[in-house]
C-alpha cells in the first residue's frame, strides 16, 4: 500500500549551469509542490501504514528550510534544479520516514516535475 503527503513551498533560484543571458542564470522565483510517498502495510492495531501527523511533523522542518529561501543558499542546494531539491528532500527524509517510496517535486506553472524513488541499487551497493 502507498500512502503519500502534499507540502508547498515558495522560493527563488537561479542556476549557475545556464548560459549567461539565460533567463535561468538570473535570480527568479516558483510555487513549488512536493509529495512524500511511503510504501507499507497497515498495522493491525492502528490501520496506519504512517500516521499522518508524524509524517506532517517530519516534512514540516525540510519545508521550512525551503519556504520563503533563496535555495542557492539552502546548504546542499548550491545548484537547486529539479532533480537536486528532490534528493535533498529524500536525504532529509529518509531516516525520519519508514517505508519512503520517492519524493515528487512539481513546479506547476512550468508544468514540471521530478520524481525520485533514492539511489539506484548499485550506486547504493556501493555505498554501503
Amino acid at each position: 500500500m502507498r500512502i503519500y503527503k502534499d507540502f508547498t513551498f515558495e522560493a527563488a533560484h537561479f542556476l549557475p549551469s545556464a548560459e549567461p543571458g539565460h533567463p535561468n542564470s538570473r535570480i527568479h522565483g516558483h510555487s513549488f509542490r512536493a509529495r512524500v510517498l511511503i510504501d507499507g502495510e497497515p498495522d493491525a492495531t492502528t490501520g496506519y501504514v504512517f500516521h499522518f501527523d508524524d509524517l506532517e511533523a517530519a516534512i514540516d522542518e525540510a519545508q521550512q528550510a525551503l519556504d520563503h529561501r533563496l535555495l542557492n543558499e539552502v546548504e546542499g542546494l548550491s545548484a537547486p534544479t529539479l532533480e537536486r531539491i528532490a534528493v535533498w528532500l529524500w536525504n532529509r527524509l529518509q531516516n525520519r520516514v519508514p517505508g519512503l517510496a520517492g519524493i515528487e517535486v512539481h513546479r506547476d506553472s512550468c508544468r514540471e516535475g521530478c520524481f525520485y524513488s533514492g539511489p539506484a541499487p548499485q550506486l547504493r551497493q556501493a555505498a554501503e
